[in-house]
């Protein structure tokens, strides 16, 4: 059963990625990633409440979760403070990349949590595994190639390295979820972490826009966009599936994570047809490349 939730978690992921896209056109990233935070809380908020006040409405149901201790929430609130950090990164980033160079970027997060899964937690590679990782960082390689024909330097851009830095921090978070799962209920994880997250949201936009509208007199351009709630919608969803499928005993979190990068098929699809980016050719090679690489590190992982 977690095999089929992280495939679903992998879908939902790669709608995430398309709306993510979709709201920033002429946008300012951190009141898109305001409002996700505060319509992901909204949606969670049943559980918060009824944690709060034993309410009793999931009596029986695994949205019933307790309060928790202090040590329990300061667990959940560093799984909050790594994800916005990688949201930024990866909405900035994201905002100056085309999107089927931002998204295979984020396909090599499981390599990432691979090679710390064996540093950290003493895991070892063995030859299947290697060659899986040494072809995503060759396939990463020939990506650079295919970015540079539309004046994308991997070197010297910064949205590359936003997006890197978010990928990066993305294997952080999923290797920090492997530590907290063992001991948390995945609706307790979801639903306080939202919640931490807007309130960080909040303060970090406060300050950031205060000192913008100071400097410039003019505070960043927004607009509304039905694809803003989507991205809380999908991401939330994608989530749940991804920690319910974390609790179950047999679960692989090398596995789940390889799969849930395949939602860089939806958003490669999405990216090619919906907003007609270019290059889609060599771009489809690299990503092959990296879906080989995936297949290789399942195949290894079993």
């Amino acid at each position: 059963m977690w095999i089929i939730l992280a495939f679903i978690s992998a879908f939902l992921l790669g709608l995430y990625d398309v709306s993510k896209k979709q709201a920033l056109k002429g946008n300012a990233v951190l009141k898109v990633l305001l409002l996700n935070t505060i319509f992901s809380t909204i949606l969670f908020s049943p559980v918060v409440l009824n944690s709060l006040f034993d309410l009793g409405w999931f009596e029986g149901t695994r949205f019933a979760v307790p309060l928790g201790s202090a040590a329990e929430h300061g667990a959940v609130f560093i799984k909050a403070v790594l994800v916005l950090i990688s949201w930024i990164c990866g909405y900035f980033g994201l905002k100056e990349l085309p999107l089927t160079i931002a998204a295979p970027i984020h396909a090599t997060r499981p390599v990432m949590t691979l090679v710390g899964a064996m540093i950290i937690f003493g895991e070892r590679l063995n030859l299947t595994q290697w060659a899986g990782v040494l072809l995503a960082i060759a396939s990463l390689f020939m990506l650079s190639r295919s970015g540079k024909k539309e004046g994308i330097d991997f070197r010297h851009n910064r949205g590359v390295l936003l997006v890197g830095l978010a990928a990066i921090t993305g294997a952080c978070c999923g290797l920090y979820d492997r530590h907290i799962m063992h001991s948390l209920e995945p609706m307790f994880v979801q639903s306080w972490y939202t919640l931490y997250q807007a309130a960080l949201m909040s303060i970090t936009i406060i300050i950031l826009t205060f000192f913008k509208v100071r400097k410039q007199g003019s505070a960043d351009p927004f607009h509304w966009s039905w694809a803003i709630p989507l991205i809380s919608l999908f991401l939330s969803a994608a989530d749940v599936a991804y920690l319910f499928a974390l609790s179950e005993a047999d679960a692989m979190i090398s596995v789940v994570s390889m799969i849930r990068r395949s939602s860089v098929l939806v958003s490669f699809t999405c990216g090619a047809i919906l907003f007609h980016e270019r290059n889609l050719k060599a771009k489809a090679f690299d990503l092959a490349l990296i879906f080989i690489a995936a297949i290789l590190l399942y195949i290894g992982s079993r």
